[in-house]
């Protein structure tokens, strides 16, 4: 046997270094770390989130399906943690603010490519409050990504449209390999799209109480 002292120490996988250090920059701006279910209903997964009965993402080719009736599925995004966070303080009788954030596996029948896979990782941010502004949303994923990316990281916001938030935007970052000056990871655009943001919507509020 190898004495005790010579034995290698293992390290953290890739993703659980960007989870936490994701964890860590929203803690500190007072965001409560959430988790919720990898396998969930079609009601905090589609239907609580504004999503219609004949949305394409709800066709079996698109959403791996557990069971049909009732339906379960695997989420096809963390926002199924805000659905959860929201119900949970309506039935114990408490107000906001809500201010959360969600880490997890997604899963999505995609063509797997050098872009994209069938399992990926979400990020899900939640803030409820009065007051809360667009500008609000913009400063946080700018903080975000300055945090991630480096202080010199920019980022812009493309009108979208998504069913549970309004109004909705593509967030991008300047890329973070050329600077912006365009090369093959950005597809010589020098921005880099990162994800989805919003609004919540009125609708998704009522659906949760």
């Amino acid at each position: 046997l190898r004495p005790l002292q010579d034995k290698e120490t293992g390290s953290l996988h890739p993703l659980s270094r960007i989870q936490y250090e994701v964890e860590d920059i929203f803690t500190s701006m007072g965001f409560q770390i959430m988790d919720g279910p990898e396998v969930e209903t079609d009601y905090n997964n589609f239907e609580a989130l504004n999503f219609t009965a004949d949305h394409p993402a709800r066709d079996m080719q698109d959403t791996f399906y557990v069971q049909v009736n009732p339906a379960v599925l695997l989420r096809t995004h963390t926002s199924n943690v805000q659905i959860r966070v929201m119900e949970e303080l309506t039935k114990s009788g408490k107000q906001p603010p809500v201010r959360i954030v969600a880490l997890g596996r997604t899963y999505r029948n995609e063509t797997i490519s050098a872009r994209a896979h069938c399992t990926f990782h979400q990020i899900e941010l939640l803030y409820i409050d009065e007051g809360v502004t667009f500008a609000d949303m913009k400063q946080t994923l700018l903080h975000l990504a300055q945090e991630l990316y480096g202080a010199q990281t920019k980022i812009r916001l493309r009108p979208s449209y998504f069913p549970f938030t309004e109004p909705s935007a593509e967030m991008d970052v300047s890329c973070f390999v050329c600077g912006g000056s365009g090369c093959a990871i950005c597809k010589h655009t020098g921005w880099v799209e990162i994800g989805g943001c919003g609004m919540v919507d009125p609708v998704v509020l009522e659906n949760c109480g």
